[in-house]
């Protein structure tokens, strides 16, 4: 990570783009057959990370997993069933070959506050430092990202400490090697809790499935500003193919939810951003588990939705660019910008040489190109998320204010506006040949 910024970079000094995918039974309800069927597909996608949990959510302490083996013995945290984890191992390893890596959740939140779920608790200060030490010596050498908490929030003294034990075990096993943060529940922060905690290298939030057009972009910006500067991203936005706040009469998630709630986030300072499916998380299969949360549809069918396609869309075009440099600045739209479903966001390059700006349903876009002073001649283009497909629009003097009308507009035709300085070697993203 790079000391003072807002973005994760790899070991080798080149940024890491968070690209992730909610496959939280992971572990527990495919076998390595399925694993590996899941793994290829969403590396073929451009994710980067996938998001899955070692104690799981859906009764993960007694339902074995697809070879019979649970994860604990007596569900005691200091007694780890080492059948189990040599599962985990094998997707851990799989993931890696593919160039993925894991972002680990050592538990789901029931096990340490049971608010809701299966339970029980089962963690307390002595035994997450036990446990936390376990894992992070075993993936001590893997591509891994730890994720503690698991959609609870560390509610009282007891349970701020249980997590805090746990990442001190998770140090001691890894030797501080590895990246952490914290998945909290919906509408919740992990910068309300651990942001001065120095082993919370990442911020995550959940935005959350209650609602259309859900404004994630407001928790991003208060992470962005601040200090000390940590990467931020939404952690478990609106899931496609999930019922609108659990109620199947307001509604499904489409791809338009899916796609706003990433553009939304990453054009206002995110790290990344994380995807998910209603059906994956869960690997919902009618044949062997009931529904959880209304699940409608197949994994296996739901691993090609629309959404999970247009992800990989949003990351080409970042990674085109020097997108470390961006800056998100709502200053930059000269448009009225309604705080609604329409709300449009934009980023410009600290070096003033490019800019990305987002509207939700192709209403206008007016820019300030005298913003752009690195740029005497900008090339401006419309990126579609929909499908990854550029249509230039022109080339313009950084001299004041232009307006940019997309060539469609209407609810979810969405367009990203990409002003580049026209002599740049990153000009023009999918307009070459």
């Amino acid at each position: 990570m790079i000391p003072d910024k807002r973005y994760i970079m790899r070991g080798d000094g080149k940024p890491f783009f968070w690209l992730g995918d909610t496959a939280w039974e992971l572990f527990h309800r495919l076998n390595k057959e399925e694993a590996d069927l899941y793994l290829k597909n969403r590396a073929a996608k451009g994710f980067t990370v996938i998001q899955a949990v070692i104690l799981a959510d859906i009764d993960g302490l007694k339902q074995p997993n697809q070879y019979g083996q649970i994860p604990l013995i007596d569900s005691d945290p200091a007694r780890p069933n080492e059948a189990y984890f040599q599962h985990v191992d094998w997707v851990v390893n799989r993931a890696a070959e593919l160039g993925l890596v894991m972002g680990l959740l050592p538990t789901w939140g029931d096990k340490f506050n049971k608010k809701t779920g299966f339970g029980p608790e089962i963690f307390n200060t002595a035994n997450a430092r036990t446990y936390g030490e376990f894992i992070g010596k075993r993936y001590r050498g893997k591509p891994v990202v730890w994720i503690l908490g698991g959609d609870r929030n560390p509610e009282g003294e007891q349970r701020l400490a249980i997590i805090r034990a746990m990442a001190e075990g998770i140090k001691k096993g890894d030797g501080g090697s590895k990246l952490m943060t914290y998945h909290p529940q919906g509408d919740s922060n992990s910068a309300g809790f651990f942001h001065s905690d120095k082993w919370l290298n990442i911020n995550m939030f959940q935005s959350g499935h209650n609602a259309k057009n859900k404004k994630n972009y407001v928790m991003q910006r208060q992470n962005y500003a601040m200090f000390p500067p940590k990467p931020t991203l939404d952690g478990e936005p609106r899931y496609e193919d999930h019922p609108v706040n659990w109620k199947p009469e307001l509604g499904y998630f489409d791809d338009f939810d899916v796609r706003q709630a990433a553009w939304w986030a990453v054009l206002s300072g995110g790290c990344g951003h994380t995807y998910g499916d209603h059906n994956i998380w869960q690997f919902f299969d009618a044949d062997r588990n009931p529904p959880a949360g209304l699940a409608r549809t197949h994994w296996k069918r739901a691993l090609d939705h629309s959404g999970a396609f247009q992800m990989g869309i949003l990351r080409r075009l970042y990674e085109s660019h020097p997108w470390t440099r961006l800056m998100p600045d709502e200053r930059l739209l000269q448009n009225t910008n309604p705080d609604d479903g329409n709300h449009q966001v934009a980023a410009i390059s600290e070096d003033d040489n490019f800019l990305f700006a987002y509207t939700p349903n192709g209403s206008p876009l007016k820019i300030d190109l005298a913003r752009l002073t690195a740029a005497p001649k900008i090339l401006a283009y419309w990126y579609n998320p929909r499908d990854g497909k550029s249509q230039k629009i022109g080339e313009f003097p950084n001299t004041g204010p232009q307006e940019f009308k997309p060539t469609i507009a209407g609810p979810t035709t969405d367009w990203v506006l990409v002003l580049d300085d026209a002599k740049a070697p990153f000009a023009g993203f999918g307009l070459k040949k």
